[in-house]
Parts: structure tokens; sequence; C-alpha cells
């Protein structure tokens, strides 16, 4: 949810790094003296509109990346272990006497404190580990809902863990829902309305399917693990960890839905980029809007101010000559105030003091 919520506030950055990598793109391929492309003609907006869905496309494959690094950084229990996927009970013993052997706190711990508490810490997390994935109920459970199900109480078959995630699955889709229901209503998730919630409806039946299945989703288990294996030699993805992957996904699409898919049919014969036909707001107008709103709060703020003036001044209203004496002191503490924060000013000050004497008796003047 967090993440169909930033498609809100991830809306003007788009435009800012559009804009800056409009003006590096002509910097490189126009030749100095050839006439550039002047922003309000049709060839400036058209490329303008390629060069966003080019930015965005590049952020959202970041998105992909990101999460897939947070993934293999986290690790797993088998990783830790260094047991495959498909270990038996005897390959995890065997290994976990191999480990227990090297990383024991009665062993290993020799350092400091701090030193022998990290050493024990590290043993019970690979004494969980193991103790996890030996017994078949937790290691079916830890397959699909990951680390978090080891907190859950009360959970002794197969069945007590699938009950248990389920009362995180369904809560969790209700509100992703709800909330695409209330931005649709208000506008914000206008274009692929029906396809957002396509992808929602797919995301929920993998993630329901890859948790109450006996196996391993067959996507990743027979053409994704494999290949990252031959491509990359890394560890396969476990179901919880293609679960979270495919909810980055969903997000990722999301935001596509919302900045890419608009841009798709954007017009830009008129020399702007025109989202929507005539109802489409373009990007120009739309930071205008901005200034303006920014324009009036300063004239807003600046009338507060002489409002502000005037009421620090009623005090001495008739009286001329103390008015004429409070506007000669502001006068000369703004010039003052002005003078001094001028960074040729403060720097000639410096200067000033670093040529003073350094072996003058006090009170004495002049420099050196």
């Amino acid at each position: 949810m967090s993440g169909i919520l930033s498609l809100i506030g991830w809306s003007f950055l788009p435009t800012l790094v559009t804009g800056w990598a409009q003006t590096v793109y002509y910097g490189i391929a126009i030749r100095a003296g050839d006439p550039k492309p002047q922003p309000g003609t049709p060839r400036y907006a058209e490329h303008r509109r390629r060069i966003q869905i080019l930015v965005v496309t590049l952020y959202l494959a970041y998105t992909i990346y990101e999460a897939d690094y947070e993934l293999q950084r986290a690790s797993s229990f088998y990783a830790d272990l260094g047991v495959p996927l498909h270990a038996s009970e005897r390959d995890i013993k065997s290994r976990f006497r191999r480990l227990a052997a090297l990383y024991h706190p009665d062993k290993a711990g020799n350092g400091d404190s701090s030193q022998n508490a990290a050493v024990n810490a590290y043993f019970v997390h690979l004494k969980t580990a193991a103790d996890t994935l030996l017994d078949p109920a937790r290691r079916f459970a830890y397959e699909r809902f990951g680390p978090d199900m080891l907190g859950w109480q009360r959970c002794v078959t197969i069945r007590d863990f699938v009950v248990r995630g389920a009362q995180n699955i369904v809560p969790y889709y209700g509100a992703a829902g709800a909330l695409m229901y209330g931005l649709g209503l208000l506008g914000y998730l206008d274009w692929g309305r029906f396809e957002r919630w396509l992808v929602l409806a797919v995301l929920f039946v993998f993630e329901l399917h890859t948790v109450t299945r006996p196996g391993r989703p067959a996507l990743f288990e027979k053409a994704v693990n494999p290949l990252l294996a031959l491509v990359a030699n890394r560890p396969p993805y476990l179901p919880f960890q293609a679960i979270a992957l495919a909810r980055k996904l969903s997000v990722t699409v999301y935001i596509a839905f919302s900045q890419i898919g608009p841009l798709l049919a954007a017009d830009t014969s008129g020399g702007q980029v025109l989202v929507g036909g005539r109802k489409g707001l373009n990007e120009e107008a739309a930071l205008k809007q901005g200034l303006d709103r920014l324009e009036a709060t300063a004239r807003s703020l600046d009338a507060d101010a002489g409002r502000l003036l005037e009421t620090e001044m009623a005090p001495f209203a008739g009286d001329e000559e103390m008015m004429g004496t409070v506007r000669g002191k502001v006068k000369e503490w703004l010039v003052q105030n002005t003078i001094r924060a001028d960074p040729m000013v403060r720097d000639a000050v410096g200067r000033s003091f670093m040529k003073r004497r350094v072996d003058a008796p006090a009170g004495a003047r002049g420099n050196r």
C-alpha cells in the first residue's frame, strides 16, 4: 500500500529529471552552432515525451533491481546453512554439525565480550534455521511466509500456519483494494483502471496459490530459478521471496500505468505534452500553476509582514519625530545587515583579522 501511495507523491519528479536529461541530450546530440528545438514546438514536445518515458522506465527497472538486491542481502535459512532447497533431513543435520564445530560459542568465542555476543547470536541463528528446516510443518511455513512465522504462537501443523498466514493476506489485499477504489474516485488512477484491478486479482491468486500448495511455484521452480543459477550463479528464490518480488513488481506496474500509460497517447502536435486530450493537464501548465501558488503565498506573507510592522508601530502613531527616528534605525539596521551578509564583505573582514599582528600586546592597533 505504501507503494500505491507513492503514486501521488511521485508526480513532479519525472518532470524535473526529464528537463535536465533533455538539456544534456541536446548538448550531446546537437552540434555547436546548430539550432536546438525550442520550447513550444512539436519537435521539442515529442523529445520531451520520449525522454520522460525513458526516465520513468529506468526508474522502474531500478526499483525491481533494488527489490531483488534487498531479498538477496536478507538471505535465507538455506543460504545461511549452505544447503540446497531440496536438502534432506540428513543433509541439514550433517551441515549443521559442521557449522556448530566452527561457530559454537565454546570454540569460537575467545575474543572480547562484544565478539562473544556476536558469535553466540550467530550460533543461535544457525540453530534456529536448522530446527526450522528439520520440522516439516515449520519448513513449509518458512518457505511461504518467511521469518515472520517464527513468532506465530500455537501453530503446529501446516493447516495452523496457513490459517495464520491467511489472516495477514486477506486484510492486505482488502486494504489495497479499498485504497485503489478511493484513489480512483479522487481521480488519481484514471488511466488503466481495469488493468489495475486485473493486476491486483492476479497477484492475490498467485499468493494464495503459493501459500496453500504443497509444491513451490512452477514459474520459479522450472524457469526463473534455473535461469538465475545458470546465468548469475546465485541462490534460487523461495516462495516468500517470490511473493515479495511479485508485490514489488505490481507496484512498479501501477506506477507505469500512472506515468507511462498517459504519455503513450499524449498529443505533442501543439508544442506541449497534452495528456488525456482536452481534459488532460500538460506538465508546463502544472508547473506554472505551482509557481503561481508559490507567488500568491509569497504575496500573502509579504502582506502579513506589513500588517505586523504596522501593528508594532501603532504606539508611535502621531509622533512624527519618533516615527522618523524609528524609520532611520530600521533603515540603518537593514543596510548594516545587508552589508555584513555580503560574501565579499565577510571575506574581506576575515582577511583583515588574519593580517593582524599575533605578537602585539593587548590594546595595540595596526596590522603587520
